[in-house]
């Protein structure tokens, strides 16, 4: 039976607290199901800046070149010394180095969750490796020129490649759901650069002639979203639309707390969920941990089609079974309304895996 192999990034503030129960609802889960996880853990964040100097080290970067994936918790980046917060923070920093081109962030309404749009079911694709994001699509150098201490110029990095793949990835997914693909753009203003992204989706969107396709403004989906979140299926936009957009898509059905997201290549996965550290509340055991969890539940989904593997997504299944069995039950932590800490929230779901693993 082959063991797969998971790197453990725990990270800064909260993640030490929610990446620990992850790991410890995933191996209950894997433990009912028979599968094999070699958990490793490696350092990012604070931990590697006390151990190697590098809030990313070399070290953790070759490691995780040999796992079949991993969980990367939040960074405190803000927080670093002034000579670390000069660099690509941990997140683009192997999103960059590795190439993780697809950030791929669900908004589903859950159990026990407020949204504030109704039923909503949807997935944004986010291309993860240029755009706006200047620390990301530079090859060396920041990207930014402060010109005189009044004018600063921040360049944009739009490619036909990197607007291909993450097109292919958004129309792939939309052919296994309600077949609709969604591009937001700024390509009115913005006319070279989101225009190539625009026009680059649409010819792509030519090789799946089953998949209904539209197209809005960054500004008009904001307003969209709002209005009629349970419209959309699939969405695929440029780097800085798809952080902007899978935010206010987490909080609207529910909580950015609970928002999930995988970052992906052909070859590797990182599941990381999409909200920060929180150090006001690192440390106190009152964290959520559910975004975190529902990434690595995406992460069993990726691993499972890559590997022709279905009893890891039968390990995921069972998890988000377990969350949802508990959210049903009125077990929830303080941000949702409970009163569970997040450790207690954790072994609920443990024993909600028992029960269901019976079935």
């Amino acid at each position: 039976m082959k063991a797969y192999k998971l790197g453990v990034l725990q990270g800064d503030g909260i993640g030490p607290e929610i990446v620990s129960a992850t790991v410890k609802v995933f191996k209950a889960a894997a433990q009912e199901l028979n599968v094999k996880f070699d958990w490793t853990e490696l350092p990012m964040g604070w931990e590697g800046i006390e151990k190697y100097n590098d809030p990313t080290p070399r070290y953790t970067k070759e490691m995780l070149n040999d796992c079949d994936g991993w969980i990367l918790g939040p960074h405190d980046s803000a927080a670093y010394p002034p000579e670390h917060k000069a660099k690509r923070n941990p997140s683009g920093e192997l999103r960059h180095t590795l190439d993780l081109y697809a950030n791929i962030r669900p908004a589903k309404t859950m159990p026990g969750a407020k949204s504030v749009v109704g039923e909503a079911d949807l997935i944004i694709y986010r291309e993860n490796t240029e755009g706006f994001y200047t620390d990301r699509n530079m090859h060396i150098g920041g990207g930014e020129w402060q010109i005189t201490p009044e004018v600063v110029v921040s360049a944009g990095v739009f490619t036909k490649k990197a607007a291909e793949r993450i097109a292919h990835a958004a129309f792939k997914m939309a052919m296994q759901r309600r077949k609709k693909v969604t591009i937001v753009h700024k390509a009115n203003v913005i006319k070279l650069g989101t225009g190539l992204f625009l026009n680059t989706c649409k010819e792509v969107a030519q090789q799946y002639p089953e998949v209904t396709v539209d197209d809005y403004h960054i500004d008009a989906m904001t307003a969209h979203l709002v209005r009629r979140a349970r419209d959309f299926d699939i969405i695929v936009t440029e780097n800085m639309f798809g952080d902007i957009l899978s935010d206010l898509a987490g909080e609207l059905v529910g909580s950015l707390g609970l928002a999930p997201s995988i970052n992906t290549n052909e070859n590797q996965a990182m599941a990381q969920a999409a909200h920060g550290s929180a150090p006001d509340i690192a440390g106190k055991n009152i964290a959520n941990p559910i975004g975190i969890m529902l990434s690595t539940v995406m992460l069993m989904d990726w691993l499972s089609e890559r590997h022709h593997d279905a009893k890891l997504h039968q390990v995921g299944q069972l998890v988000e079974e377990g969350i949802n069995s508990c959210l049903k039950a009125g077990t929830m932590t303080g941000d949702l309304g409970g009163s569970a800490s997040t450790s207690e929230f954790a072994e609920a779901i443990i024993a909600r895996i028992g029960e269901l693993a019976v079935k």
